[in-house]
Order: structure tokens, then sequence, then C-alpha cells
């Protein structure tokens, strides 16, 4: 019961119930550009699809070759958990390697940037780093714990939301040491200005420069409390949005700082961590469970399965935040022509496709489609005119 709740408190949010589907995309976007959106996106969830076949495929191999060298190692449980550790850490890494360079060719095939191998590796790696060792820390905790304790997920539950809650604490740091502050002065304004509307004033505004491997414009928000941050990418400012579309990005961003969804989003870690831990002993267990570094492998294709099982649900509650910061974005800004106009340009500029098919939506996106969220400013649009409509009777 208490578990139910606390889903229920984290998936509640400021967005009025609407009704996003139904939009006839062809008023909003020419029959070449649905065309473009639509084979681009193929590709992407092609490359995808053999990216996962081809992990899952590795971790086979690994299970079955693994557990013999393992035991072979003799260094002990958590030498052999490193090492293990460590071996799993960098075939996974080589093996997605190949696609997500194709998936850069693929980007650079249909216009949106360089094919830079070099310049996409360094744009990676202020992330490569901490996530490796984060990955490698929670092996050896997790092997550690079970070598010790029969219920040893209930002991790890915790400590790993406590990395999870860490690790988004000090992102939002290695966001500011990878990004410069926003130069353009006007927006910096705009920025202060939004958000004072937001009830977030004083959180940095930063931009990352990635133009040198993409020419897709994004943001994110980074960290919570002291190491909030605001991160836009540069090729949001190069030119091809207006101030107006630029302000709406700024809101949205702000809006993630106003709902705490970095908070939540360790929140759900926390609601789900256990259940998960608890199936992945349950399974391990007839092979000698995950204290045993030998069957890490076979942990680790369990939980990879187990993920994609959960990624449905997982980008569901991301689709929810995403339709929030969108609607705060839209009461801050007052400006749904630009904010219009910015979702009507990804589809240009990033080739988001604005109906993607079902089972693309489901596990590969974490926002809107690009049509609900332009009928999402279509709604607020109403909502907002009918209420000047009844303001004058209302002083009446």
């Amino acid at each position: 019961m208490v578990w139910c709740v606390c889903v229920w408190l984290l998936a509640r949010t400021s967005v009025p119930s609407l009704h996003l589907s139904g939009l006839d995309v062809h008023r909003y976007f020419s029959q070449r550009t649905l065309d473009r959106t639509a084979s681009f996106g193929r590709g992407v969830d092609l490359l995808w699809v053999l990216g996962v076949v081809a992990e899952l495929a590795a971790l086979v191999v690994l299970t079955r070759m693994m557990p013999p060298r393992a035991r072979a190692i003799g260094l002990g449980r958590i030498g052999t958990a490193v090492i293990v550790g460590m071996v799993l850490l960098v075939t996974l890494w080589f093996v997605a390697l190949p696609f997500s360079l194709a998936e850069l060719w693929w980007e650079h095939h249909w216009g949106l940037g360089p094919f830079d191998v070099g310049a996409w590796l360094a744009g990676q790696w202020s992330s490569l780093g901490p996530e490796a060792v984060t990955a490698l820390g929670t092996i050896v905790l997790l092997v550690g714990l079970a070598g010790r304790f029969r219920r040893w997920w209930l002991v790890a539950g915790p400590i790993v939301v406590a990395i999870a809650a860490v690790f988004a604490l000090l992102s939002g740091w290695l966001a500011a040491a990878a990004s410069h502050p926003l130069r353009d002065p006007q927006l910096a304004a705009d920025g202060r200005s939004l958000a004072r509307i937001e009830h977030v004033p004083g959180t940095p505004i930063r931009v990352q420069e990635v133009s040198k491997w993409t020419d897709q414009a994004n943001a994110f928000t980074a960290g919570f409390g002291p190491s909030t941050r605001v991160v836009l990418w540069d090729t949001l400012l190069d030119g091809r949005f207006t101030r107006g579309e630029e302000r709406a990005v700024i809101a949205h961003e702000l809006g993630h700082v106003r709902s705490r969804h970095i908070l939540k989003a360790v929140g759900w870690t926390a609601l789900l961590v256990l259940p998960i831990l608890w199936l992945l002993d349950l399974v391990t267990r007839r092979r000698g469970g995950v204290g045993d570094p030998a069957n890490l492998p076979f942990a680790i294709l369990v939980l990879t399965v187990l993920g994609l099982l959960v990624t449905p649900v997982e980008n569901a509650v991301s689709r929810r935040y995403e339709a929030e910061a969108d609607w705060r974005s839209l009461n801050a800004t007052h400006d749904p022509a630009a904010t219009r106009a910015l979702f009507r340009a990804f589809a240009r500029t990033s080739l988001e496709d604005p109906k993607p098919p079902l089972w693309d939506y489901l596990w590969l996106e974490t926002h809107p489609t690009v049509g609900q969220r332009i009928q999402m400013v279509e709604e607020w649009r109403k909502r907002e005119s009918a209420r000047d409509e009844r303001r004058p009777a209302n002083r009446s």
C-alpha cells in the first residue's frame, strides 16, 4: 500500500487532463518532412535493435565462457569481482561502439552533423568515466553484500539509492565543468526573469559546446540543490532558432528544476531497486547467487533483460515529466506561437518523427511526440482564450 501511494505521489504532475491524441500532423508538416523523419527514425530504430541484440549475445557468450576463468583468477571475492567487472564493462563498451558510430554516421548522412569520431569521443568522455567508475563500484558492492547476507538486496537497495542520489548531485557540477556561462546578455536576462517566474531564482544557465560532432539542438537539467544547472547546447544558439524559441527551451528546463524532477527520478529508483534486486537474487540463486563473481555475466544479463522490461514504464514517467516541463514553459512564457514553432523546428533540425511507431514510442521515446507537444500548445491556447473570455463577466 505504501509503495502504491509513493507511485501515485511521484506520478502526479501539474498538467491538467488533456487530450493529446488525434492531431492531424499534415496541418503542421509537409509530406516531405514526414517522409524524412520516418526514414531517419527507421534507421535509428534498426541500429537500436541490432545494438540490443549484440549486447544480449555478448552477455550470453560471457555467461558461458567467464565462470571457469573467473574461478581460476584466485584474487578472492572482491578482487575477482573487480577483474570480471572490468572485463564486462570493456566488452560491452566495445560491442556498443560500432552501433554508436553507425548512428553518428547515420546522423551525418541525414545532415545532422559532421562525422567527427574524435570530437564525438571527447564529448562522451566527461560522462563515460564517472559512469564506468559508478558501475564498477556498484558491481563490487553487490558481490560483497551478497557474499555476506542472505537477504543482501535489503541492504543493497538503500545503498544503491544513495549512490544514485550522489551521482545525481555530482552531475550538476560535472555539467558545469564541461560548459561555460551563457554569454548572450539579452538571453541571460531572459533566463533570470524566467527563473523568477518559475520560482527558482539564481539557477545557473550554461552552454555546452557540441557543434563539433552534432548539429542537433538540445538542452538538459543536471543536479539538484546547490549543484542545479540548466545547460543549453551551443547548437541551440547558432541562429536557427528565434529568441522566443530559445526562451521556451530555457523555461522548459527551469520547469524541470521547479518540479524537482531530478529528485523525483531518485525517488523512482528507490521504488524500483528493491523489486529488481529481489528478482535478480531469485533468478541467480540456482547458479550460486550474485555473491559468486563467476555469476556476474549472468547477473548482468538478467539485469539487462529486466531493464528492457522496465524501460516502457521509465519512459512513460519521463514523458509525464517532460509534458509538465512543457506546460510550465507555456505558463511562464505565455508564447504559444514560439513554443509551437520550436516543436515544429525539431522535425527539421533533429528529424524527430511527429508520429513514431508504437513500439518506438514505448521503448525509445523519453519525451512526448512532436505531435503531442503541438497538441498541448493548442490545448493551452484554448484554455487561455476561454479564461480571457470569462474575465470581463467576472469583473462585472
